[in-house]
């Protein structure tokens, strides 16, 4: 038997290797390595998106099913903040300038209106407007809104400078990530929060229609509109930065990859190193008993949906540069890369983080070697033309049933009795 699959390893990927007797001849090292790295790049999108979905759930054991389109929101906020900072794209043009400016213009005054009514003289009389209670809130809306205009116009800056255009992209990737955290954060607040305690089934309908706001507010012609567009490239991808064995590697593969797996490295460090990881743990395991020990579960609960949409942000700006042209906010390729990042989640295990990033990975390596070898792994049974490529879906729901089958708790998670 390992003969047998020494050989059938051999053939596949080396090629010309005798298999049952007669050659097997073709040359699949050629795209062995871009496969790789295209698997690499997309599977670490795969596992931002995933993180997301597996930290409310770890936390407050439901599934987010708006989160797929916070990934949405991040490709066509980056789509918009870099055609609105002056890079070239084919319809977008100046459309999110009214948004950014009305966004960081009310958040910023309310910060103002909050500073006058904690510092100024004139408080509101006894049970009246009183904006000072409104106490750190909106502190933080003032510098979120603040930070986000002043990116843009950094942004916008970066992009009449022929030394600093290349490096716009990093600070485009900082907006969709600050602006899809605001809107983690007033989701959670508005929407979750006051189901705190009410049953799950309220809790998954209500993450439905969220879904559904989000994609339809998308296509409204003052936000995104209902035409595909083209993201501007940022990062430069003319050239490649290497070639081996006749296969080349581009710049977007590696940042894309890099970025995922930086970013993936940051949020494990900090669960696992730091005290507010401890504090997320802890309310992970019990509310209740995270709570007598102090820890405000309400601000981890928001920080947890603001990080998983940063997160899910980055995925969708660098999906935009592997991947330019953007669909609308409803279109069902959304919808699959969603589900796709929802099986990684599940594959890696649930409520396990280093398990939705392990998942993540898997996904996209199986994905895209089921699209580059399935056929000549079927053909040395004798069976021709195959359709390998028209299977690549196929590949990954097939994953999460085997797993489901066979390991029902993930790679890295654990399976628990639950009373019912």
């Amino acid at each position: 038997m390992a003969l047998t699959a020494a050989r059938v390893w051999a053939a596949v990927f080396l090629g010309g290797f005798p298999f049952g007797g007669n050659p097997v001849v073709f040359a699949p090292l050629d795209r062995l390595l871009p496969t790789f790295l295209d698997a690499l790049a997309v599977g670490s999108l795969y596992a931002l998106i995933a993180l997301g979905y597996t930290m409310v759930y770890g936390i407050l054991k439901f599934i987010n099913f708006a989160h797929s389109d916070v990934f949405v929101l991040g490709a066509w906020i980056s789509l918009a903040a870099a055609t609105t900072a002056g890079w070239p794209a084919d319809q977008t043009g100046p459309v999110a300038l009214w948004v950014w400016i009305s966004l960081g213009a009310v958040m910023t005054a309310g910060g103002a209106v909050w500073a006058w009514g904690k510092f100024g003289k004139g408080v509101g009389a006894p049970g009246g407007f009183e904006p000072g209670r409104a106490g750190p809130t909106m502190v933080l809306a003032a510098t979120w809104g603040g930070a986000l205009v002043a990116l843009f116009y950094v942004a916008k800056f970066m992009k009449t400078s022929p030394a600093l255009a290349p490096f716009g992209g990093g600070v485009i990737l900082l907006i969709a990530m600050g602006g899809c955290g605001l809107v983690g954060f007033v989701l959670e607040r508005l929407a979750y929060k006051p189901l705190r305690k009410a049953p799950r089934l309220n809790v998954l309908i209500t993450a439905i229609g969220v879904s559904l706001l989000l994609q339809n507010t998308g296509q409204l012609n003052w936000m995104f509109g209902t035409r595909p567009d083209r993201m501007p490239t940022l990062i430069p991808s003319d050239t490649p930065i290497a070639e081996v064995a006749n296969a080349k590697i581009w710049p977007v593969d590696v940042m894309a990859g890099g970025t995922a797996v930086l970013l993936m490295v940051l949020l494990d460090r900090l669960v696992f190193a730091t005290k507010l990881g401890r504090a997320m743990r802890a309310v992970s395991f019990s509310e209740r008993n995270a709570a007598l020990m102090g820890v405000s579960v309400d601000r981890v609960i928001s920080f947890t949906f603001v990080l998983g949409a940063s997160l899910a942000a980055a995925a969708g700006f660098l999906y935009a540069q592997k991947y330019p042209g953007l669909q609308q906010t409803a279109a069902p390729v959304w919808v699959l890369l969603g589900l796709k990042a929802f099986v990684a989640a599940v594959v890696g295990g649930i409520g396990n983080v280093r398990g939705a990033m392990l998942g993540g990975l898997m996904i996209g390596l199986l994905e895209f070697f089921g699209v580059a070898y399935a056929r000549d792994l079927v053909a040395l049974v004798g069976i021709e033309n195959f359709p390998g490529e028209q299977l690549r879906d196929v590949y990954v729901f097939a994953a999460l049933i085997l797993v489901l089958l066979f390991r029902p708790g993930g790679m890295l998670g654990r399976v628990t009795a639950e009373k019912v």
